[in-house]
């Protein structure tokens, strides 16, 4: 099958790469600037390095549709700068994954492909997609929606090792983003990991930097800019999210199941 993916985040790079493991080719669009927080596992990271490694996969930055093809034939993946997917009416997918995260539905609609699938809060299944895929941790997670919508946002992250608000860092003020520390660093509760806007940012827990913005992006106070794991394994920087597994596995079930209903 030909794949869009929207987003190349982590959540949405761990569907992108369950899609490839399958053997589909999959394209992936993104924004001018990303700010993913956990980029040494997001394709997103290869519109400004120019390509990016995810344990076996490779994404490469195109800039049209000839040079994307090129790429999937190859067996990589293809990520464009494509802020409002406008590629699809070119690429003509048949699975379409909108995995941008936003909470909100910012423009898919179900005619945009044989097969459209919403990746947690903000669609509803049978209204502006066929499938939604649930993402919150739980038992539940990673199940295929056929009616309805996916559990909303609480504003709360999952618990990991017990941990759940206090993993983010958050940006101190409005300004450009300075890390003080780097993804895969061991951190202490109350260390200055990062300065934003000339504010410092402190961690509230110990445990490794899972996750942290790029130096140089302009950033909204507030904004999440990094991680933190208790677990203090160097290991889970750099592979894919138990949870992006789940929901990449629900998203390919579910193409599967569309194309031979």
């Amino acid at each position: 099958m030909k794949v869009l993916v929207k987003g190349a985040g982590d959540l949405a790079s761990g569907i992108a790469y369950e899609f490839w493991l399958a053997g589909h080719q999959v394209l992936m669009t993104e924004i001018e600037i990303p700010l993913a927080v956990r980029r040494m596992v997001s394709f997103s990271r290869a519109v400004y390095e120019g390509e990016a490694r995810i344990e076996e996969a490779r994404g490469i930055l195109v800039h049209h549709l000839e040079e994307a093809a090129a790429v999937m034939e190859k067996g990589d993946i293809a990520v464009i700068v494509d802020e409002k997917a406008d590629i699809r009416t070119k690429y003509l997918p048949d699975v379409l994954i909108d995995g941008i995260m936003a909470k909100r539905n910012t423009g898919t609609r179900m005619t945009d492909a044989p097969v459209v699938i919403g990746i947690g809060p903000g669609f509803t299944a049978g209204e502006d997609c066929h499938f939604v895929i649930e993402t919150q941790r739980g038992p539940s997670l990673g199940k295929i929606i056929h009616e309805g919508s996916a559990i909303p946002n609480t504003g709360i992250p999952g618990e990991i090792a017990g941990y759940t608000i206090e993993r983010l860092l958050r940006a101190s003020a409005s300004g450009v983003m300075e890390p003080a520390a780097q993804i895969g660093d061991i951190v202490k509760k109350g260390q200055e990991v990062a300065v934003t806007g000339g504010v410092p940012v402190y961690a509230r827990m110990s445990g490794i930097v899972r996750g942290m913005l790029q130096k140089g992006v302009y950033v909204e106070q507030g904004l999440k800019i990094g991680d933190i794991d208790a677990r203090e394994k160097k290991e889970l920087c750099y592979t894919i999210s138990d949870k992006a597994r789940k929901i990449g596995r629900g998203a390919v079930k579910a193409a599967l199941y569309r194309e031979r209903g």
